[in-house]
């Protein structure tokens, strides 16, 4: 796997792949990127040319390694990953889109989770059926730890408060 330090990256020719989650996207990105996050990129990258050059990036360097050996092991020939992701960016001086701070989807769910729950509790003195909202909450939370597809964060991401806008030549993947 080669790796492109971010002073590169303008000289560099090349799709460019984010591959952090939609809330971290869309709180700051580069022109360029296009938003596939890790868990839905085997399905995306199902479609692409093999041959074609792909630069990963994510915030510091860790999700575009997992993302660039789940490449190879489909059969992609030309992957590299950008040396320190977009911190490096920041570093080097690169323009960073800054839109909007978004609560990042793991804190709604735990924020949404813990609602919901206090909810069960406080309603299930008007009616012992109500504890069925901590059963189904708490169900949810360990389908998503043991699959790694959480309903609720699925559910969330459709909320109109995490769409992400993309104002690069490319288009957010939102779906795969």
């Amino acid at each position: 796997m080669k790796r492109i330090a971010a002073d590169q990256l303008a000289t560099c020719p090349g799709r460019l792949i984010d591959v952090r989650g939609l809330d971290e996207f869309a709180s700051e990105r580069l022109a360029r990127a296009e938003c596939v996050p890790l868990d839905r990129l085997p399905a995306a990258a199902a479609g692409w040319d093999k041959s074609e050059h792909l630069i990963l990036m994510c915030r510091s360097d860790v999700r575009s390694g997992q993302a660039a050996e789940t490449l190879e092991h489909m059969g992609f020939t030309d992957v590299a990953t950008l040396d320190g992701g977009i911190e490096a960016c920041k570093k080097a001086g690169l323009a960073v889109i800054r839109d909007r701070k978004v609560i990042p989807i793991f804190r709604q769910i735990m924020i949404v989770a813990g609602c919901l729950l206090l909810a069960g509790l406080v309603l299930v003195r008007v009616n012992p059926w109500f504890i069925l909202i901590d059963w189904f909450v708490a169900l949810g939370l360990v389908l998503g730890g043991m699959t790694g597809h959480c309903p609720m964060a699925m559910l969330l991401e459709k909320m109109p408060w995490n769409q992400v806008g993309c104002s690069g030549p490319v288009p957010c993947r939102q779906g795969a």
